[in-house]
């Protein structure tokens, strides 16, 4: 499944006053007609897209689908199938934030509504990236609530997580053979001395929490006191665990440079650059929940040269195949996104408006030596995979 993405990340900063749009920002409420045929011609046949959650969920049980009616038939029509995301880092004003303990509910409504609108969408990702919202917004203080305190992040984890299972719930009352692929942030710690060891060994169950308790995988017992010391209620818990949804899961992994970490004696982290890379963590994860895996993000910076991109992506791509020949069931590759993003350098925390050079395009829509490789990656390799679709299917039917 060769994929890529419309950047559609809305997070609040400001203390709730400005709101990050990546779709307003990189141009796509007036483009979004070119940048789908931009899709095809690079030759991606599935697309990470959704409509943004801000302006369609205008008050409990009232939605505006007026944009979102005309770009997916659009993308109906061409053929394109879309890996529908419907929560990309924020949430409506009036709900305000991941604190709010509604959210769940009022979510998973709108979920059930959008799958009733377009029953002909198969592919989901309800929350994206479920452990990146908790800690951006509840832990580092940068999003949204702009907390960073345990009990506030617990809450986030549990409203978040929750509102992804409810949603799966509501959307498979639709459509029962619906798929879901959690994209969801793979991520590293290493001990920088004996001293952090520990802080190393406490971070590396951390990262497991939110697919733990959508998968209704038992936690830790330190991550278990973790949570009931911060919040989380006995009941919450056995909630998570009695799940019975991994059947229509499709375990998706994001991979960046800045996805292993370095943790200090004092528990501190800063980036490690890659010291394991996307294959060696991406089997951590497989191992642990035996689901089918798809690569769901990865991009980079073209570098001072121009080629910087186009060199992590075969690295990205000789990680997957390398993976595949070892048993791992891997279905699909994403780049994210198709066109240059804006102030993802500093995660969306100030609005400098610096265009990050990372897409298959720039923001005018012209390609980028990374988009012309993908191009020709995936018209190289789609001849060779598309005689291993007899194995491809027989694995979604399995899950479904």
């Amino acid at each position: 499944m060769f994929a890529t993405g419309i950047e559609n990340s809305a997070p609040t900063i400001g203390g709730g006053r400005i709101r990050r749009d990546q779709l307003a920002e990189c141009g796509h409420y007036d483009r979004w007609r070119e940048d789908f045929a931009l899709v095809r011609e690079v030759g991606c046949g599935y697309l990470r897209y959704g409509p943004q959650l801000h302006r369609c969920l205008v008050a409990p049980g009232v939605y505006d689908f007026s944009f979102a009616d005309e770009a997916f038939a659009a993308l109906r029509r061409q053929g394109t199938v879309p890996i529908v995301d419907l929560c990309h880092f924020g949430v409506p004003d009036w709900i305000g934030d991941f604190q709010n303990p509604d959210f769940p509910e009022i979510f998973a409504d709108y979920c059930g509504a959008f799958a009733r609108r377009f029953p002909w969408v198969q592919l989901y990702t309800p929350v994206n990236e479920m452990f990146i919202t908790a800690v951006f917004s509840a832990k580092y203080g940068w999003w949204n609530e702009e907390r960073k305190d345990d009990r506030s992040y617990v809450t986030a984890i549990k409203n978040i997580v929750r509102a992804n299972v409810l949603a799966m719930h509501a959307i498979l009352e639709v459509r029962p053979d619906a798929l879901f692929v959690q994209s969801e942030s793979t991520e590293h710690f290493h001990p920088e001395c004996p001293a952090a060891l520990a802080h190393a060994e406490f971070r590396n169950g951390e990262r497991f929490l939110t697919l733990d308790l959508n998968y209704g995988q038992r936690v830790c017992s330190a991550m278990y006191e973790f949570l009931l010391d911060n919040g989380m209620t006995r009941d919450e818990y056995r909630f998570f665990m009695t799940q019975d949804l991994r059947r229509h899961c499709i375990m998706g992994n994001d991979w960046y440079a800045t996805n292993e970490h370095l943790i200090t004696g004092e528990g501190t982290s800063r980036w490690a650059g890659e010291v394991f890379g996307y294959g060696p963590v991406t089997r951590l994860y497989h191992d642990r929940y035996r689901l089918p895996v798809m690569h769901t993000e990865t991009n980079c910076d073209e570098g001072p040269n121009g080629d910087e991109s186009e060199r992590w992506l075969w690295k990205q791509w000789a990680g997957i195949m390398r993976l595949r020949q070892d048993g791992v069931p891997i279905l699909g590759f994403t780049w994210y996104s198709l066109t240059d993003q804006v102030d993802w350098d500093v995660a969306l925390r100030q609005q400098r408006g610096r265009v990050n050079p990372r897409g298959l395009y720039d923001l005018d829509r012209r390609p980028r030596a990374v988009g012309r490789a993908y191009q020709k990656l995936i018209r190289g390799w789609s001849e060779v995979l598309s005689r291993q679709s007899s194995c491809l299917h027989p694995v979604l039917a399995s899950i479904a």
